[in-house]
């Protein structure tokens, strides 16, 4: 660990803060050294934990004037490793956990501004006390934050009905790399005086700034829901059945999730007390919920009707609507756990892509033929939100009792990702749909943008950022 002597960057720290801002015990900087799949183990120098956003922006210009470099972390559940040091010792961990106010809500404009610490969960809880809806929903909602999702540009399960989190933002305060706040947490829905800095902000991983609150859109709280896990024989009937339910349900469709008999298999294996309502020896399922602010729009009974019809000609094989919450929750429990399940499973490899939606199908074929001709050792795990066209193409290793067989698999990761991440090029897709590049997706990000996509970005950051000085090696290598 760099020496904490007053006249070096942690002195500075430390005499302008204190320890209880500026904290170095290595217990807790082991615990943010690390990214949330345990790829890559870091070295923070120290962790900052600022009450607010003057706080913040003091913060930022004096790291600013000793160019040091400073790593943003939100709630440190992402896949890419954005919000993780690198091994130097020389970054300083910045996490806003103790900015957590929800500052306004404002029901008659559907919206509410929160501190960028405030954990998703919490943003929820705020929005349906007033009688409202935020609709981004992840596994991770209990830990991750606002922060975290917003520089990440969040997807989850509610992007068919609601869009990314992108699209749910209305207005930023985010303080730049010297240390000056940016402020328009406005809530207008329309506003054309210029460009629009706030994008800039979504999705870039804490590369230009730190984002301190957000102005978020709200929406009317669903008063009933219908939730139905279908069994269906190819992924062409999955696509169909959704084409047909937003017609049958007015477009009402919330989720619609494609889970392989495979991902359910090894939920059911590795946690307890699980159970699959259907059958279980089709290959594929699907998911899907839809929902209504009108708490008596008969909403099961159109979801019924689709289903009805979807099993008379053949594109479904079996459906089960949930009766109550207790199973509409048994099935979300499901799709929520696979993560879980694979990481209990053994080593994996994952692959955040997305595809037009007409072309899914076609895709799944040609990936798993290939892999099944050339990785004979990898389970597919190909699950994720087809409403969207967002899909975790994922491989398990098929004997997850033996680690020779885990270890073979990762050993092909950059094969097996070059091919993958080829295909989806070809397919006019997307190697990183909702998970960011973080430092894990760097390379792909060189190799597969366009040359000008890359100059203009590193110009943006140069701009924003001249001294390099926030999460350097994330979204760009270099800036230069």
């Amino acid at each position: 660990m760099m020496r904490a002597g007053p006249s070096t960057p942690l002195g500075l720290l430390l005499a302008q803060f204190g320890p209880d801002v500026i904290v170095t015990d290595a217990d807790t900087l082991a615990g943010v050294s690390v990214d949330h799949r345990k790829l890559y183990q870091g070295k923070a120098l120290a962790l900052a934990l600022p009450r607010s956003t003057e706080e913040v922006a003091k913060l930022l210009a004096l790291c600013n004037s000793l160019r040091l470099p400073i790593v943003p972390q939100g709630g440190n559940t992402g896949y890419c490793a954005a919000a993780t040091p690198d091994e130097t010792g020389t970054q300083l961990v910045l996490s806003l956990r103790r900015m957590q106010r929800i500052r306004r809500v404002e029901p008659a404009n559907y919206s509410l501004v929160a501190e960028a610490g405030c954990i998703l969960r919490a943003v929820q809880q705020a929005a349906e006390a007033a009688e409202r809806f935020f609709p981004l929903s992840l596994g991770s909602e209990g830990s991750c934050t606002i922060g975290g999702n917003l520089s990440t540009n969040a997807g989850g399960v509610n992007v068919l009905r609601y869009g990314m989190i992108r699209e749910l933002v209305l207005g930023l305060e985010v303080v730049l790399p010297d240390g000056r706040v940016l402020s328009n947490l406005s809530a207008l829905r329309k506003d054309n005086t210029g460009y629009d800095l706030r994008q800039l902000f979504v999705g870039a991983e804490g590369t230009l700034g730190v984002i301190t609150a957000a102005s978020l859109k709200l929406f009317p709280l669903p008063r009933v829901s219908a939730t139905a896990l279908v069994a269906v024989p190819t992924v062409e009937c999955a696509i169909t059945l959704l084409e047909r339910l937003r017609v049958g349900s007015a477009d009402q469709i919330s989720s619609f999730e494609l889970l392989p008999r495979s991902a359910l298999q090894l939920v059911l294996r590795h946690l307890p007390g699980t159970r699959l309502p259907l059958d279980d020896s089709s290959p594929w399922y699907v998911l899907c919920e839809i929902t209504s602010t009108d708490v008596h729009d008969p909403v099961q009974q159109r979801l019924e009707r689709v289903l009805g019809h979807t099993l008379e000609t053949g594109l479904a094989s079996d459906a089960v609507v949930a009766q109550n919450d207790r199973e509409r929750h048994e099935f979300w429990f499901l799709r929520e756990n696979i993560p879980e399940a694979q990481r209990r499973h053994g080593p994996s490899i994952k692959h955040d892509v997305s595809i037009p939606i007409d072309r899914l199908a076609e895709f799944i074929a040609i990936a798993t033929d290939w892999l099944h001709a050339n990785v004979p050792e990898g389970l597919i795990v190909c699950y994720g939100h087809l409403g969207d066209g967002n899909l975790h193409f994922n491989l398990s290793a098929h004997d997850a009792l033996s680690a020779d067989t885990g270890k073979s698999l990762l050993a092909r990761e950059l094969e097996i990702k070059r091919v993958m991440h080829d295909l989806v090029q070809r397919f006019d897709g997307s190697f990183s749909a909702e998970h960011g590049i973080g430092r894990h997706k760097v390379t792909e990000l060189e190799h597969y943008a366009a040359p000008l996509e890359l100059e203009l970005m590193r110009s943006i950051k140069r701009s924003f950022d001249p001294n390099g000085i926030m999460n350097p090696g994330k979204v760009l290598r270099s800036a230069n």
